[in-house]
């Protein structure tokens, strides 16, 4: 297996990275990355080949996607807020970009597994977010990752491509950046937890999500290459729980070991209220794959965080 990662100096991808390069089948891991929110740090001591540029480049897609023979695209401009203040860059990104690596992939057909979000769904009623429901995402970002996995269905039609989307639901964990506009609701509450800060909350704390540990993400997306694992329709990829940002708050404060403060902010536009998946289709496929708790998952990112902050200041 030779495989590229789109997005690879990212969070998800440098921890995909890190498996992928020590499993015996892969004989070689290239990163194509923007390093707009991945960091090289991230794929330090890995041995994967990091090449700097854009998958808006159809030139540099054009040399890097022959020879591969698996391309897992994570790529992305992540974000809902970010989405609303400028959707022409989500859309650029996150569906044309995406349109290109497929259309890179077209003469060679790699398996290819690419991210898409569960924010396609929307704010919808049902409790648990099954891949049969229609989508109606309600912000830029959503409707962008929802024009990338519909390419990816429609390449798989037309030009026989073997692709596998995901629906990724609130994944966290190790090398997730925090102390930034944009930063995902885990890292924003564990750095200032640490910090010794209130942690903030955007509207009244009941909002749900299915948090998802990043080594469970990983373990799906490295079993799915290996098997060339490939559907017709969008997989759900998280695990059905469902926590509110309260109660989130309070284990972290019981995995610190102590109290943890919260600051309530203004509701963002395009949030969705709840979100939690059916994960029926994903156990079907991945039936050996099993979710990390809540606790477990706070504890290792906590851990990392510390970890972090001590190299810093060392």
């Amino acid at each position: 297996m030779r495989v590229l990662v789109t997005g690879g100096a990212g969070f998800i991808g440098a921890n995909l990275c890190r498996a992928l390069t020590v499993r015996p089948e892969v004989e070689s891991v290239t990163v194509l990355d923007d390093l707009s929110s991945g960091d090289p740090a991230n794929l330090a001591d890995v041995g994967a080949d990091l090449v700097t540029g854009s998958i808006l480049d159809r030139d540099l897609l054009a040399d890097l996607v022959p020879g591969a023979t698996h391309v897992i695209h994570l790529a992305a401009r992540p974000s809902v807020p970010r989405s609303v203040r400028d959707p022409l860059a989500s859309h650029a990104v996150n569906a044309t970009g995406t349109l290109h690596v497929l259309e890179a992939c077209r003469a060679t057909r790699p398996h290819v597994i690419l991210a898409s979000s569960s924010s396609v769904y929307g704010d919808r009623a049902e409790a648990r977010k099954h891949e049969d429901l229609p989508a109606r995402p309600l912000s830029p970002y959503g409707a962008s990752k929802l024009a990338g996995e519909a390419y990816a269905l429609a390449y798989a039609s037309s030009y026989g491509l073997p692709v596998l989307p995901f629906r990724f639901f609130n994944v966290y964990g190790p090398l997730q950046p925090a102390g930034h506009a944009y930063a995902a609701v885990i890292p924003a509450f564990v750095s200032a937890a640490l910090a010794g800060l209130p942690v903030p909350i955007h509207g009244d704390g009941r909002q749900a999500r299915d948090f998802t540990y990043v080594g469970s993400v990983v373990d799906v997306l490295t079993d799915a290459a290996i098997r060339r694992v490939t559907s017709g329709t969008p997989l759900n990829l998280a695990f059905g729980t469902r926590v509110s940002l309260l109660h989130l708050k309070d284990a972290l404060a019981a995995v610190l070991g102590r109290p943890v403060g919260a600051e309530f902010r203004p509701a963002r536009a395009g949030d969705i209220r709840e979100s939690q998946a059916s994960a029926r289709l994903l156990l079907d496929r991945f039936p050996g794959v099993r979710p990390v708790p809540l606790e477990e998952g706070l504890r290792l990112t906590v851990t990392w965080f510390e970890k972090t902050s001590d190299a810093r200041n060392a």
